[in-house]
């Protein structure tokens, strides 16, 4: 199955994660399908939090990816912030 989930990046005390593509049984830091996006939890100032090509993900999910709740929430986030 594929899932679209996170995949941690950056440095002991200051995270950085990817929303990538992959297999459901690669281990999360693992190989990917593809990169679809970032998400910066201590993002400061005019630094970009998170972006999502949701052209991409809109095809990931047409062809049965599921999404995890935490990148469902970031998505949500990502749209209301889109839209404000």
């Amino acid at each position: 199955m594929v899932v679209i989930r996170l995949s941690r990046g950056g440095a002991k005390a200051r995270p950085f994660f990817n929303i990538v593509v992959a297999d459901k049984r690669v281990r999360r830091d693992g190989r990917f399908i593809e990169r679809i996006g970032f998400y910066n939890p201590i993002a400061q100032g005019g630094e970009e939090s998170i972006r999502i090509a949701q052209d991409r993900l809109t095809y990931w999910k047409s062809v049965g990816a599921q999404a995890s709740p935490t990148v469902e929430r970031l998505v949500k986030q990502a749209a209301a912030k889109a839209t404000a």
